[in-house]
């Protein structure tokens, strides 16, 4: 893994887990602020329920009381007193209801089918004794709460119910009411539903600020790692400018030393040798003699011409069309293949690195039609001076290649990538263009004053 990568995966790592424990902790908080919230609200729902129950009995009963207190207990003052509780309601499913301490039905306003049947053993659906339950509760001292299913009257289904009972000790009946509680569920399930969907806008809303977050880390990444990228390349770019300066100098030191040492210490040689040979009566060498001051003139020659490949002198005395009009004139002299130097526009004095980047580039370029540019007869250098900049293009007529092929393969196209490199090291571009006669290469230097 890159350092950058590595710098980028602990600045979103660490962010990642902050934001996953901020998002467990604020899921906790409102699932358990939203907890508290329903209790509250279903004890104050229930609280007031208990509260309206006691009013609607006590209501009940001041209206039966007076018959109740009369000490009359003929049936007529108690089917009064049932017909009083049966007027008695408030709303569809507020009624009451009256029962026996045996658990029969003595008056149900919503349910007369009921009346006078025996409930005793009557179960809800949790398997509770209702009327048991509510007698119970009626025994205990000023009434009893009592929770249990019955059926509710406007929807005709069996829905949860609070009711509150009290006795009437001496006429034996349990007086009671009670109030439906689905209206609460459905209350509380809507809270249920909002508390959801709160919690869900909440997570979306850190979900959306980690991306945000994340894309921050990335950016800043992205811009970490393409400043990296750039100073790492002009490190690149003037580490190979200061590769290639270094070359050529190295090249000069030794043109300079085959030309000044190793050259004149062979003409010495050679003049001596001359000397020897006239003192001789008459001047004519002995054969051997003859054969090694012909072998030292090649060695001469020679050791001249790589002085001159390692460096001309062309190129630092007279300039860069000079030094390609030599080089065309030695290509030419080889034989087979025709070539001429051509140059446009008006010649400038250029950088050092840069006419040396050009010469190179001209010697490989030769190099190449030498060897492998099959069935040309003819190449051109034509230097090109304009206001853009200084185009160097190096063209000839062989059975040109497949270009796609020869960059795309490692063992080949090595002088073209050292031509590319070169280029590369001085701000330059160089381009290839090659078809069956015509192949071009064109090297670009912009804004070279």
């Amino acid at each position: 893994m890159q350092l950058r990568t590595k710098i980028v995966t602990l600045a979103a790592l660490p962010l990642l887990l902050a934001l996953v424990l901020v998002t467990l902790a604020v899921r906790h908080q409102e699932r358990d602020l939203a907890l508290r919230e329903r209790t509250l609200i279903e004890q104050s729902h229930m609280a007031q329920r208990r509260s309206e129950l006691r009013s609607y009995v006590a209501l009940a009963l001041s209206t039966v009381q007076p018959l109740y207190d009369s000490g009359r207990e003929d049936e007529a003052t108690r089917a009064e007193a049932l017909r009083r509780l049966a007027a008695l309601d408030y709303g569809s499913d507020g009624y009451f209801f009256v029962y026996d301490l045996q658990g029969r039905s003595l008056m149900h306003s919503r349910q007369p089918e009921l009346v006078g049947r025996s409930l005793w053993e009557l179960r809800d659906s949790m398997g509770r004794y209702t009327i048991q339950d509510l007698l119970r509760g009626a025994q205990q001292p000023g009434g009893g709460l009592v929770e249990y299913e019955w059926r509710k009257p406007s929807s005709g289904e069996r829905a949860p119910k609070l009711g509150y009972v009290t006795l009437l000790p001496r006429w034996g009946w349990m007086v009671g009411t009670g109030l439906y509680l689905d209206d609460i569920q459905a209350t509380l399930s809507a809270m249920d539903r909002q508390m959801n969907a709160n919690v869900a806008a909440t997570l979306l809303w850190i979900a959306g600020i980690a991306a945000l977050c994340l894309a921050a880390v990335s950016a800043a990444g992205l811009l970490l790692n393409l400043s990296e990228h750039r100073t790492a390349e002009a490190k690149l770019r003037l580490l190979a400018r200061r590769v290639v300066q270094s070359q050529e100098d190295e090249r000069g030191h030794l043109a300079r030393e085959l030309h000044d040492g190793t050259s004149q210490a062979l003409v010495g040689v050679k003049l001596q040798i001359e000397s020897y040979i006239d003192q001789l009566a008459p001047p004519v060498p002995p054969p051997a003699l003859a054969k090694a001051l012909e072998r030292l003139n090649a060695a001469l020659a020679e050791v001249r011409g790589l002085s001159h490949q390692l460096r001309p002198a062309l190129l630092d005395q007279l300039g860069l069309p000079a030094a390609l009009e030599r080089l065309a004139q030695e290509f030419d002299d080889q034989g087979g293949i025709h070539a001429e130097a051509l140059v446009e526009g008006t010649p400038r004095e250029l950088p050092p690195e840069a006419k040396t980047a050009l010469f190179r580039v001209a010697q490989e370029a030769l190099t190449n039609v030498h060897k492998h540019a099959a069935g040309a007869h003819r190449v051109t250098l034509a230097l090109r001076f304009d206001t853009t900049g200084v185009r160097l293009a190096v063209h000839d007529d062989g059975q040109g290649f497949d270009v796609l092929a020869v960059q795309g393969d490692a063992r080949r196209g090595i002088g073209l990538r050292n031509m590319r490199e070169r280029m590369a090291a001085v701000g330059g571009q160089l381009h290839l263009s090659s078809e069956p006669g015509a192949t071009t290469i064109e090297a670009e230097l912009p804004g070279t004053a």
